[in-house]
């Protein structure tokens, strides 16, 4: 079998970066549509709705994009298990392009009237495809070429890419925000971020052109027949417990970044300016934690780690909502930088740590799946759950807190069950070498 570490560095390096850039860019187009989801989509396509209800319909179709990335995962964590991970990333990248161009061209409830919205959830229903096959497809590619010894650091590339894709996403729309009226922006200022995705989507996809197939997938003799029937009959209990334990991540990074925006601005009224800037400058220092936190992985183990970052979760979600609340840009920026600092903990080794517990002939479904089904539990409730229990809560919405650190106990509890896999995988060992 073909030793893996015998990957020069420079390609290394190329396989990296470009996996980066696409997972920045199909993130960029998720990340793009919550943002919107949070400021003007609800009274653009919701618009009969109460101001509370027309954010919670919008959330719900934000949320519809969580639950299309298992099915994303299954269908194209399918090619790539028959047919390789490289596909995987032209085809998932194409899709999520275009329906997110689709998203900034669709008209308004007051152009179409109920088309618009059912149009606008079938757009999200496909962006979540698409990104459902993105993550599996961009990991493995690096996880599997990657020195086992420095395979969290190389994993966490992709990694970064969701928190570039943020920042741009946000960028965009903060400098339309700052640049526009009210009037300007809600009747089509928004839509330029979304327009923007399809000159993101042809340079990610050159980006991939020149990207070499995976060696142990091409080492593989005998391919899973039916991927997802095999991590059902073998890997069930595995898969339900990522799910469970990535969804607290999922919750903290949502909560911040999205629910809180909304909150803030609709609940507190922070300017959307501000509340922008705040939440991009701690992705910012996300991004950049993302590669030194991956070096302890490699050094200390993937699982410690994970359950470090989780137990933060739960220590920190009532400081959170409390410092939110205040409305103070400070106090809200430190509440918002301890929870991504917990999150950030977890995720930054999660893209070796999953694919290192599923054998190769179903790696692609099992660890793309497990990680999509915490997206359901933690990404696409929490901006609902969280907009209806501060609805009905006080000036500091305890009951999120209570919400996140309910999560964030289950989460730990999965962490608790899973084994490490440092420094040589438990599904897989690498061949000696005399």
């Amino acid at each position: 079998m073909r030793d893996v570490r015998t990957v020069r560095a420079p390609s290394l390096l190329h396989l990296a970066a470009a996996s980066l850039a696409g997972t920045a860019i199909e993130f960029y187009d998720f990340f793009v549509y919550g943002t919107a989801a949070a400021l003007v989509l609800g009274p653009l396509f919701f618009p009969t709705f109460s101001p509370v209800a027309g954010t919670l319909a919008a959330f719900g179709t934000f949320g519809i994009g969580f639950l299309a990335r298992p099915l994303g995962s299954v269908l194209f964590g399918h090619i790539g298990d028959r047919r390789g991970r490289r596909p995987v990333l032209v085809a998932s990248l194409l899709l999520t392009g275009a329906a997110t161009v689709a998203v900034g061209c669709l008209p308004t409830y007051g152009t179409i009237g109920t088309a618009a919205p059912a149009l606008l959830l079938a757009l999200r229903f496909l962006q979540g495809l698409g990104l459902g096959g993105e993550w599996g497809g961009a990991v493995l590619l690096v996880a599997e070429h990657a020195p086992a010894r420095r395979r969290v650091l190389w994993s966490s590339f992709p990694q970064v890419g969701p928190s570039l894709g943020f920042v741009l996403a946000n960028g965009v729309m903060l400098g339309l925000s700052a640049t526009l009226s009210e009037a300007q922006f809600a009747a089509w200022g928004w839509r330029i971020p979304f327009w923007a995705a399809g000159v993101l989507a042809v340079a990610g996809l050159w980006l991939r052109g020149s990207l070499t197939e995976s060696p142990l997938f091409l080492d593989l003799e005998d391919h899973a027949r039916v991927p997802l029937v095999e991590v059902a009959r073998r890997h069930w209990r595995l898969v339900l417990l990522t799910a469970g334990a990535l969804a607290v991540g999922y919750a903290v990074f949502y909560a911040v970044t999205t629910w809180s925006l909304a909150y803030a601005t609709q609940r507190l009224g922070v300017d959307r300016t501000v509340m922008l800037a705040c939440v991009m400058g701690v992705v910012v220092v996300q991004g950049a934690l993302t590669p030194l936190l991956a070096l302890l992985g490699d050094r200390g183990g993937r699982r410690l780690l994970c359950l470090t970052g989780c137990g933060g979760a739960v220590l920190w979600m009532f400081p959170l909502v409390a410092l939110l609340s205040t409305g103070k840009l400070l106090l809200m920026s430190l509440g918002f930088l301890e929870a991504m600092l917990a999150f950030i903990t977890m995720f930054a080794v999660v893209a070796a740590y999953l694919p290192e517990l599923y054998e190769p002939r179903v790696r692609c479904t099992g660890a793309a799946v497990g990680y999509n089904l915490g997206g359901v539990l933690g990404g696409a409730l929490t901006p609902i759950v969280a907009t209806a229990l501060a609805e009905h809560g006080g000036r500091v919405p305890w009951g999120v807190g209570a919400y996140l650190t309910a999560v964030a106990v289950l989460s730990l509890g999965c962490f608790a069950l899973l084994p490490e896999t440092r420094p040589v995988p438990v599904a897989v060992r690498e061949p000696a070498h005399g």
